[in-house]
């Protein structure tokens, strides 16, 4: 009587052993993908500030991070004098320093 109201729950079969594979193969495409979409244009960016930062030379005009712009009047080996106006001079690290304008862009502004 019990069978009439309550069906019996049987195991099923075991899927296909394998797969192994396919997830290490779909795991290697996923960090190829990684690797093309964020970790190289990222080692791209960087390589081309630090040619930036270390091509620069008194008298270029430049934009710092935090927004400052300002002609270089002295450059050292972690810092340069940067002057943001007749005779006020700010020092501030190289690696802060965020593009280089033409001359004569501060004198535009």
């Amino acid at each position: 009587m019990s069978d009439f109201f309550i069906n019996n729950a049987y195991a099923q079969a075991a899927g296909p052993a394998g797969g192994g594979m396919g997830s290490l193969f779909m795991f290697g495409m996923l960090f190829v993908v990684f690797y093309f979409f964020l970790i190289r244009p990222q080692m791209k960016q960087a390589k081309e500030h630090k040619q930036m930062v270390e091509s620069l030379t008194k008298g270029d005009e430049v934009v710092t991070s935090g927004g400052m712009l300002g002609r270089i009047n002295k450059v050292g080996d972690n810092f340069l004098l940067l002057e943001i106006a007749k005779d006020i001079e700010v020092k501030v690290q190289k690696h802060s320093v965020s593009a280089t304008l033409p001359k004569g862009t501060s004198k535009t502004l």
